[in-house]
């Protein structure tokens, strides 16, 4: 009898947890601009000795 309730709560147990859903939402357009960091973090970031890469208007 003891083994049966166990059996029971581990079982209603798992039907709840198996049961949680997470859903995530992503509110406005689809279009919206993804905020970038600024190229003195990228260095620091990837460790390079220059920023210059990583800053869109610095073509040489």
């Amino acid at each position: 009898m003891k083994s049966i309730k166990i059996y029971a709560s581990v079982l209603v147990f798992s039907v709840g947890l198996i049961s949680c859903e997470v859903r995530t939402t992503n509110v406005g357009n689809g279009n919206a601009k993804v905020k970038k960091i600024p190229p003195g973090q990228a260095k620091k970031i990837y460790g390079t000795k220059s920023a210059k890469p990583f800053a869109p208007g610095q073509n040489k």
